[in-house]
């Protein structure tokens, strides 16, 4: 069978276009540095910059190989202009810069352009080799870069700005910078971590627990936001919660020195001495901390806990020896006895200053210790702060007290944060309204009294007191325990703001409160004059137990020095 054999068609050659265009160029340009064959690498790049006159990277290129011909005067010309015209946010030029300059052994020049990097690059990317050339003209200058910041690690040092104002008790100024921090990098973990503590330590527990939440949806290995989070649920009582986390911490087992600490700490805040002890004694036999004393005295705390005592009182010996000027392991040594023999309650807190009562039975008759004190030691302020967030009543009313003494923005923050606690007494947020009334806090004050929200109206700016003396307390007191159940929450404010107005006014020539009782029933007679409330000298008499002769005489002094007769006749005419 015959086949019909089909002719071939001619084949066209294929012809593969060559495309001129800068990536042309700058692949050919690549190719020729790879040879060291810069000349042509050179006009391979000019022709790229050609092509895309506006694209900042071909212009750098090209200062790159003419920086590294030894070209640099060329090199500095194509630099300024990719800064002056084409992209003046592309800060590694001024890296660029500081490497022809520093070749040319221009160093003032080249300081001058590595600090213009230094403190405007974000990103960071030529960080090390920064550090490298700041060494060379340390050198060569004879002294340190006038150099104030570094963008790229702006976050950083920011970051431990806010962990030293923490470690201050300066809660609100570091939420303020923490949040700033975020702001600018959400990835932040290790600073939103802390911004969270710093929640926790302003009472702030529900922004503290989502903020830690955050941080363990993004990492939830993150030890420290496990650790700050079993703590919180310790103090809101989250049993539930904090039993199902401690499980997860026990089965855990960090390798850094740092996240044992944290671990063993915080497992002996929830009560888990035993595994704390564990971890405290394996940090003591590594040796890398072994002469720390607040770590001996950690360590004590659990082993007394567990009725170790004679371990117990070994740690503190230790502690004591490495730091003799502390009086902290003296104290427990001291008590270790009377604890062993069950006479006192083992220490719960695992802090390496004194017990908060005790710092005050040794300051109680010298406010100006106190002052000193709190502005003086970090440690101490927080534990100030702490108390008046977890102490009982009558911790919470001498902390109020003794932050009166300090009187700083920070002071201010958290009394007014206290005045908005649903959770706290009423009777302790009339204490915090009369301190900042005596230190010069004279704005608007919101208050949640009752649980009813209030606004104290603003008062006229009145002589700051130095000292709240407890006599001026007792006077408080008990004008507030007669006036309880008769006169409003407003009422009694306006009789607090009376009463510092009066001292302000007087003071230093105070007058000897000898009967404080008819203080108290002239400061109501004045309150109810004001609010037009009927009140008699006979009810004053009977409830107050004093003469009508020396309520008489209390409340001319009062008048005396606040003018009240005037100002009730100038705006209440009907008064009689």
């Amino acid at each position: 069978m015959n086949q019909r054999k089909r002719a071939a068609k001619p084949r066209r050659p294929k012809v593969i276009p060559m495309r001129l265009d800068a990536t042309f160029f700058f692949e050919r340009a690549v190719q020729s540095l790879d040879r060291y064959h810069y000349d042509k690498a050179l006009k391979y790049f000019r022709r790229a910059v050609e092509y895309e006159p506006e694209n900042p990277v071909n212009h750098c290129n090209m200062a790159g190989i003419l920086s590294e011909m030894g070209r640099y005067e060329e090199s500095n010309v194509i630099l300024r202009s990719v800064l002056d015209q084409i992209d003046p946010a592309m800060t590694e030029c001024y890296y660029y810069l500081a490497n022809n300059y520093a070749n040319m052994e221009l160093f003032e020049a080249a300081e001058e352009a590595l600090v213009r990097y230094l403190e405007n690059d974000t990103e960071g990317q030529f960080l090390e080799e920064s550090d490298e050339l700041l060494d060379l003209l340390h050198y060569e200058l004879n002294r340190p870069a006038k150099l104030s910041t570094i963008k790229a690690k702006e976050n950083i040092y920011a970051h431990d700005k806010a962990r030293e104002l923490l470690e201050a008790g300066r809660f609100a100024e570091a939420v303020k910078m923490l949040e700033e921090i975020i702001e600018r990098q959400p990835d932040f973990l290790a600073a939103r971590n802390n911004l969270g503590l710093a929640y926790y330590y302003m009472g702030l527990f529900d922004k503290s627990i989502a903020t830690i939440t955050e941080v363990l949806d993004a990492e939830p290995g993150n030890l420290h936001a496990l650790c700050n989070l079993a703590i919180f649920y310790q103090h809101s009582n989250q049993q539930g919660q904090l039993q199902a986390l401690i499980s997860k911490l026990n089965k855990t087992i960090p390798f850094h020195p740092e996240h044992v600490f944290k671990m063993a700490t915080t497992l002996g805040i929830v009560g888990e001495h035993r595994e704390a002890y564990q971890h405290f004694r394996r940090l003591l036999r590594t040796g890398e901390l072994a002469g720390e004393p607040s770590l001996h005295h950690f360590a004590a705390i659990a082993a007394v806990n567990l009725h170790r005592y004679e371990e117990a009182k070994k740690h503190w010996q230790q502690a004591e020896k490495l730091d003799p000027g502390s009086q902290v392991p003296a104290f427990h040594l001291k008590r270790l006895e009377r604890v062993s023999a069950g006479e006192e309650s083992p220490p719960a807190h695992y802090h390496y200053h004194l017990p908060f009562e005790e710092q005050f039975k040794q300051w109680e008759n010298s406010p100006g210790q106190v002052t000193e004190a709190l502005k003086s030691d970090p440690l101490i302020r927080s534990s100030f702060f702490w108390a008046l967030r977890h102490g009982d009543r009558r911790t919470k009313v001498q902390v109020i007290q003794a932050l009166g003494l300090v009187a700083d923005d920070e002071v201010v923050e958290a009394l007014k944060a206290f005045l908005v606690d649903p959770d706290e007494e009423d009777e302790l947020k009339r204490v915090a309204v009369l301190v900042l009334r005596s230190i010069g806090v004279q704005d608007s004050l919101s208050v949640i009294f009752s649980g009813r929200a209030l606004t104290l109206e603003a008062r006229r700016k009145s002589a700051q007191l130095p000292v709240w003396d407890s006599a001026w307390q007792t006077v408080l007191e008990q004008a507030l325990e007669g006036m309880s159940g008769r006169y409003d929450v407003v009422q009694q404010h306006d009789m607090m703001t009376l009463w510092v107005d009066f001292l302000s006014r007087v003071y230093p020539d105070v007058p000897k409160l000898h009967k404080s009782t008819g203080w108290a029933a002239a400061l109501e007679y004045w309150t109810a004059k004001m609010h037009r409330r009927t009140v008699t000298y006979a009810d004053l008499v009977s409830r107050y137990g004093v003469s009508q002769a020396s309520i008489s005489r209390y409340a001319n002094r009062i008048d005396e020095a606040c003018g009240i007769r005037e100002k009730l006749d100038l705006t209440r005419p009907s008064f009689h």
